[in-house]
């Protein structure tokens, strides 16, 4: 049972106490690959920097440098865990998570169970597709749960879902250092599946007659079946796998790079390793799907394509590129601050009841105060005791989870 609050004031001149409900498949954030978490690392930071309360409900080996909650000591790893599990990491996230003014739910499971609790304020990010599973389970919470978009273009297939607000991702740049790109080679960051273009991607570099440097997430069977199936015999000569690589190891490698070559075959929501490729100064060449329109500025920060013969002449084109204008449309209209800042706007029309993708919003809760908040997550893990028992009831029904 959610306990009585008492009134405070969340106007834009009070900061606010704002839960985040990671999913526990991955820490936040993460060691290597693995974009939400690389997502809500930089939110949850940002937040804090601007003077909110924050507390992180993830798993017990994130690292992220705000108070922490978790269910699992470990992340599960993805494909391993199941709805039972969610639901287990989602039922102790919100009971500890009760004095908080608004829950910012980044699981599945979650914006479903929030339905029921008509005195919290709850808000989602959808961080896939608006495809056949997500969209109908978005489409039953979007009356009560703002729904957050990542992209104008995710957005628009969003069909019968209620949109809060579209918010693309961002970086804490400062932290990301800016490369010369004098390796003379492409770049290709991202993870072993047909729908990220990686055998376009090679085809592209052997026709332009540069260098190819692969670092792919591949952990799973059927990303080591792509690989060993489509890739493995297209590597050779100046065509290397380096394995998967994260954190300062990354932006070496992009930093370094002539170009990154993302030539996706799907509409991907968003795209964080565009933005990473900017911040280290290194134009992005790209196919014209998905988000990469409203990241890429062509003939400025990279080239869009929409076949291999156009990518292969953008990629002859990148050097004539300022790698300094990269940089500073990163710094622009990517920064960690103005991450917190539109999530800050959505949290406040969400307490007072007027997101306008909501009809209308949930009632405002009743909040505690902002100067008593004390969150009881720091560092240590919720209870132990019956944890199954709490959810056995949810069963799994169908093993959902985030990528």
């Amino acid at each position: 049972m959610t306990p009585a609050r008492s009134t405070t004031d969340t106007s834009s001149d009070h900061p606010l106490r704002v839960g985040i409900i990671a999913p526990p498949w991955l820490p936040v954030p993460p060691p290597a690959y693995g974009g939400t978490e690389t997502v809500l690392d930089v939110l949850a930071r940002a937040l804090q920097r601007a003077g909110h309360h924050v507390v992180l409900y993830t798993t017990g080996d994130s690292t992220c440098p705000v108070p922490k909650s978790w269910s699992f000591a470990r992340s599960l790893g993805v494909g391993r865990g199941g709805a039972a599990d969610e639901a287990l990491h989602v039922v102790e996230a919100y009971e500890e998570l009760r004095d908080v003014d608004v829950v910012h739910d980044h699981t599945l499971v979650g914006p479903l169970y929030a339905l029921g609790m008509a005195n919290r304020t709850v808000v989602t990010t959808n961080h896939g597709p608006f495809n056949q599973v997500l969209t109908p389970l978005y489409r039953a919470v979007s009356s009560r749960v703002p729904v957050i978009a990542i992209s104008h273009q995710q957005a628009s297939t969003a069909d019968g879902v209620r949109i809060g607000a579209v918010i693309h991702h961002g970086l804490d740049v400062e932290r990301i250092p800016v490369g010369t790109g004098g390796g003379g080679y492409a770049a290709f960051v991202g993870r072993m599946h047909p729908d990220k273009g990686l055998d376009v991607a090679i085809s592209v570099a052997r026709q332009a007659g540069i260098p190819l440097k692969i670092a792919a997430k591949m952990r799973e069977p059927a990303e080591h079946r792509y690989f060993e199936e489509r890739i493995e015999p297209l590597l050779g000569g100046e065509v290397e796998y380096v394995g998967e690589v994260g954190g300062a190891d990354k932006f070496d490698l992009m930093g370094e790079a002539t170009c990154l070559l993302n030539p996706v075959r799907w509409h991907e929501p968003f795209g964080m390793v565009m933005i990473e490729a900017l911040a280290c100064g290194t134009p992005v060449v790209a196919t014209e799907r998905g988000a990469a329109p409203e990241i890429v500025e062509p003939g400025r920060t990279g080239f869009l394509a929409s076949d291999v013969p156009a990518l292969v002449h953008a990629v002859g084109q990148v050097a004539a590129l300022d790698r300094g204008a990269c940089r500073t449309e990163v710094e622009a209209r990517f920064s960690a601050e103005r991450v917190a800042a539109d999530h800050v706007a959505l949290y406040r029309a969400a307490l007072a009841g007027s997101t306008d993708g909501a009809g209308g919003g949930p009632p405002p809760p009743v909040a505690s105060s902002v100067t008593q908040f004390r969150p009881r997550a720091t560092e240590r893990p919720a209870p132990l005791a019956d944890r199954y028992a709490r959810v056995e009831a949810l069963g799994d029904v169908g093993g959902l989870r985030r990528s």
